[in-house]
């Protein structure tokens, strides 16, 4: 933001110069030549303060800007007690002159399109109403100020945006490198432990075949978190949420997800991994030891469908309403309390002897 500050600041300074220029110029035809100086010092202190301050950060607040705009609107009114009515008739420059621009300009810097417009606006009503009278020039000069407003409104908002986008693209680039370093020193040093482990401990029986398990079982949970792509990756605020369910992935959940990423807000993405999370625990909790699970995602465009299926022995009937009234509030609130937020839809499947499925469908942009 600091080029466009810039130029507010020189555009501001040149208006004052060419002010000054007609006040010198016309001085003689004036109603109050004293109250004309009056005003031209007070846009000269004006000038100097606003040069500092927008000058510099601490500055560029909304306060000054805002202060900046009414005092430009009180100078401008004055006009019609420096200059008599005969003056004002004709299209000779009031006092402030285009200097009067130069708030505008710094409302449309400080708060884009918005406000740029709205003292654009507020700017041209009050030079009518110092003038008492419309005609073309006066309505082409007002869609200039309101334009000017808008337009620099708008390079501002589409810089601050730019601006933030390549702030997250630099954190996504500082998280991306240091996920490939940690990458490489863990699959030298910890996989190539865990590998060595899993296939020796495999040769033998008892307790170490079963550390051997374990050893395999963690090997396959760090390969998953090592290949997905951590959240601060996100450059636009999204996340691939296919990246994010492979961390589930071990030897009893087998996690399926397109080839391509499913982005999505970050949000949404962490609130659906946390919802897979609990149904797998719920698969531990319920479901036994030799259970198997399966997470699957599907892409529909404008929609997605996460689906946690296992092969245990199912849910009896009015058996999730029992423990709701038991007070064993984990279906209800961390399943479909979490999907009732993200304004989707639940599906249950299950029976006895044939396992339990989760369907979950969601728009693409989450809770709407």
């Amino acid at each position: 933001m600091a080029p466009l500050w810039r130029g507010a600041v020189l555009f501001r300074v040149g208006t004052f110069v060419f002010a000054t220029t007609g006040v010198l110029l016309h001085q003689g035809e004036y109603q109050r030549q004293w109250l004309g100086w009056l005003v031209l010092g007070v846009m000269a202190g004006w000038t100097v303060f606003t040069a500092y301050a927008y000058s510099r950060e601490p500055g560029r607040r909304a306060p000054i800007v805002v202060v900046d705009v009414l005092l430009t609107l009180v100078l401008i009114g004055l006009s019609a007690l420096v200059l008599d009515r005969a003056y004002l008739e004709t299209p000779q420059p009031t006092i402030t002159t285009v200097w009067g621009a130069s708030s505008v300009v710094a409302a449309a810097v400080q708060g884009g399109q918005v406000s740029g417009l709205l003292a654009g606006a507020v700017n041209a009503l009050v030079s009518f109403a110092v003038r008492g009278y419309f005609t073309f020039d006066i309505a082409r000069d007002s869609m200039l100020l309101v334009a000017v407003g808008f337009v620099i409104g708008m390079a501002s908002t589409t810089a601050r945006r730019s601006a933030t986008q390549l702030h997250q693209a630099l954190r996504a680039q500082a998280a991306t490198a240091e996920r490939e370093r940690l990458a490489r020193s863990i699959h030298d040093g910890v996989l190539q432990v865990l590998a060595r482990v899993r296939t020796r401990g495999a040769e033998v029986t008892g307790e170490t075949a079963e550390l051997a398990q374990l050893a395999g079982e963690q090997e396959v949970a760090l390969r998953s978190l090592i290949a997905a792509a951590p959240p601060d990756s996100s450059v636009d605020g999204e996340s691939d949420l296919g990246a994010l369910l492979q961390v589930l992935a071990t030897p009893r959940v087998q996690v399926s997800t397109p080839a391509t990423a499913v982005r999505m807000p970050t949000s949404t993405a962490t609130e659906l991994v946390a919802i897979a999370r609990e149904a797998l625990n719920n698969v531990d909790k319920h479901a036994g030891a030799d259970a198997r699970a399966w997470v699957l995602l599907e892409d529909l465009g404008e929609d997605v469908v996460l689906s946690v299926r296992d092969d245990g022995p199912g849910i009896p009937e009015g058996r999730l309403a029992e423990a709701e009234a038991e007070g064993r509030m984990g279906v209800s609130r961390s399943i479909r309390g979490r999907v009732t937020d993200l304004g989707g839809s639940l599906a249950l499947l299950t029976a006895p002897g044939d396992g339990v499925e989760w369907e979950i469908k969601v728009g693409r942009g989450g809770a709407g």
